[in-house]
């Protein structure tokens, strides 16, 4: 313990010398960061227990004191005698972790018992979870399971109470403990994928920090419980829980409020999954200037996904946060507000109100436009896109029982809205190019779809291209007609027939635009011009999965991970774009999961395509697995997603060599994402 508080006084008399400094240049002693002598010590502090534990409570423990946590560049204001509690708080809290930490537990240290006096009068209270001041907000210590329970690099459900499981999991020679239901659809998450310190949600990829719980990557916005972590003597495992954190099976990272005094304004251009993390992002980052979000729709940010699956969803069901939510932290949402104009040289927004908006940063995530084809009779009543929540509305609206539905495209809204309504319609006819739908699949994965499809009773029309739709006097369409002159009456059309960017409105602003209306983007998402940045659909960004290539990719997961990273940048974090492309889907019932990103030339498919349980691989001319899709076979594109985020590479021959196609999912435990503790 000397060589720790040899460390706490020297950082305690920097600390001292950096504020007279800063003092003489009449500095605000608010904007100092701890993280800047904290990096000063690096070196020294690495090989240290004391270095160790400051580095993981400071940045993946962020509710650990009862001190307020400050990330990134932007603080809010404190006085000088706050500032000294907070250190004094975490130096102590820091100490006192050599023997406890918030969300794990070393294996071969069990803490001491220690007398601590409630309201009760004198309890005894194991280990050390929290700060004295906010141990009422959690709850006593509950034994879920004993140390042996656990392998290393293994995870387990056990229960924490009548209503709460709890995901409790080995890792390098730790014990972590967090929610199991992933707060995106509900997943479980034991039977997902275990990561290197983090965990996957086996439906959608969403991965979550075992430390902390943090989400790290999409789809959803909340993060998991953390649970406290206390290994006895005799190997049992107790946790505690925050109640708040217990009742809701999720939370929200801690966030800051708008102070008055910081002029500095981020604007957010795009009202979608992007523009939403973006927003919440910067307040957990510490960001308390001006946060204003344009939304071209009138609703806040949504769950898009669902309006081609379950149409007749209400939209405050799809929502992500509540307008109170946005109040509560000084997020500025205007509605039914779009930027008309960009002027990166003044660094203003021309707002569709007429409205004119300063920024200091700016993150633009407008997205795609639904693309109608270049035909006769687009413009009749009855003839739909999908894009908007109103789309979908209008769509439900127009369909009665009686309704003859065509559906023109082989993708994947034309395809997910026939699945949706055939319940609800007379008749659905798809309409395609192709020879099999969902082209982008390869032909074994899209003929499994045809017959799945056929078997429904609904009509497939493939190599057919789309001459006209003819209409009545009303103006309302009766018929569809293809290029072969085969004509098919209808009563609602619905077009999934692509997408354009955008980004019109940015032709002028300096912002380089591709011909193709998208964004490149470095690595941070910024783009040509300094302070400007991009993300989501619009973004041509480099893909990690795909050797840091650009690409623009119309993902949900993407575009929620795309607005973390611009506001962890926006904030002076330096933040490097790594994720794996992950995208999902619903038909018939029937889960599709699908991870990786690339063109493909080959497909190897394992396992059982009648009975709906595959893998297909997608490999590229080297024999390199690119991305893979399942169906009934979870959790393997998640493990997959892990595998290449770990930076592994899967050839050909791992899969048809070895013994169980799937062997290779055993690499995910090769390396752990944290050294062990050695004290």
């Amino acid at each position: 313990m000397n060589l720790i508080s040899r460390r706490c006084s020297n950082i305690l008399s920097s600390h001292g010398l950096v504020r007279r400094q800063y003092k003489e240049q009449q500095l605000q002693w608010h904007c100092f960061d701890l993280t800047f002598f904290l990096n000063c010590y690096r070196k020294k502090l690495n090989n240290t227990i004391f270095g160790q534990l400051y580095s993981n409570q400071l940045h993946n423990s962020p509710h650990l004191s009862s001190a307020p946590q400050k990330q990134g560049r932007f603080y809010q204001t404190s006085t000088l005698q706050q500032q000294q509690k907070v250190l004094k708080s975490n130096l102590l809290g820091w100490k006192k972790s050599v023997f406890g930490i918030m969300g794990g537990a070393n294996c071969k240290e069990y803490s001491t018992t220690s007398k601590k006096k409630g309201k009760a009068g004198d309890t005894e209270q194991s280990g050390t979870y929290q700060s004295e001041g906010e141990m009422s907000e959690y709850t006593g210590p509950v034994e879920v399971c004993h140390i042996d329970d656990l392998q290393e690099n293994e995870m387990k459900q056990f229960q924490f109470d009548v209503d709460t499981k709890v995901l409790v999991a080995k890792q390098g020679g730790q014990i972590f403990a967090i929610g199991n239901k992933c707060p995106h659809y509900g997943a479980p998450l034991n039977t997902g994928a275990l990561g290197q310190g983090r965990v996957r949600c086996p439906w959608h990829g969403a991965a979550f920090d075992l430390r902390t719980g943090d989400i790290e990557d999409f789809p959803g916005v909340d993060s998991l419980p953390c649970f406290m972590v206390r290994v006895e003597n005799d190997g049992k495992v107790k946790l505690r829980a925050k109640r708040t954190d217990l009742e809701n099976n999720k939370r929200v990272k801690d966030m800051v409020k708008r102070d008055k005094a910081n002029n500095t304004c981020m604007v957010v251009i795009g009202g979608g999954p992007a523009g939403g993390i973006c927003v919440e992002t910067l307040r957990q980052e510490g960001f308390t200037g001006r946060i204003v979000m344009l939304c071209r729709e009138k609703c806040l940010p949504y769950d898009r996904v669902k309006l081609t699956k379950t149409i007749d969803v209400p939209l405050e069901k799809l929502e992500f946060r509540k307008s109170d939510f946005y109040a509560q932290y000084d997020i500025e949402v205007m509605l039914g507000v779009a930027a008309t104009k960009v002027d990166t040289a003044s660094k203003t927004v021309i707002c569709s109100n007429n409205e004119e908006i300063s920024y200091d940063k700016l993150f633009i995530c407008t997205g795609l436009n639904a693309r109608k084809p270049p035909v006769q009779g687009t413009s009749l009543k009855n003839v739909f896109t999908v894009r908007e929540y109103d789309d979908a509305r209008a769509i439900l609206a127009a369909i009665t029982p009686e309704t003859r539905l065509v559906c023109v495209g082989g993708s994947f809204i034309s395809m997910e809205m026939a699945s949706t309504l055939h319940s609800k319609v007379k008749s659905v006819t798809i309409v395609y190019s192709s020879q099999y739908p969902f082209s982008i699949f390869g032909e074994p994965v899209g003929e499994l779809f045809y017959r799945l499809y056929r078997e429904k009773g609904i009509i497939m029309k493939n190599h057919s291209v789309l001459l006209e739709l003819n209409g009545n006097a009303d103006g309302v369409v009766t018929e569809v007609e293809l290029v072969d002159g085969s004509k098919y009456p209808c009563d609602v059309v619905v077009l999934g027939t692509g997408s354009t960017f955008n980004t019109d409105f940015l032709r002028d602003s300096g912002i380089k635009v591709n011909s193709d209306g998208s964004i490149d983007t470095d690595m941070h998402l910024m783009t040509n011009v300094i302070d400007v940045y991009v993300g989501g659909d619009i973004a041509k960004a480099p893909v990690f999965a795909h050797a840091n290539q650009r690409s623009a990719i119309g993902h949900i997961q993407l575009a929620q991970y795309h607005g973390r990273v611009a506001a962890l940048n926006m904030t002076g974090t330096i933040e490097d774009l790594k994720t794996v492309p992950f995208f999902f889907s619903n038909v018939f019932g029937k889960g599709i999961r699908y991870a990786g990103y690339g063109r493909f030339t080959e497909v190897i498919i394992k396992g059982d395509l009648e009975n709906w349980k595959f893998v297909a691989y997608y490999l590229d001319s080297d024999g390199k697995v690119l991305a893979v899709l399942t169906v009934g076979h979870d959790p393997v594109a998640s493990q997959f997603g892990e595998f290449l985020y770990q930076g592994k590479h899967l050839h050909r021959s791992q899969i048809e060599e070895a013994e169980n196609h799937l062997d290779w999912t055993n690499m995910l435990k090769e390396k752990n994402a944290r050294p062990k503790c050695d004290c």
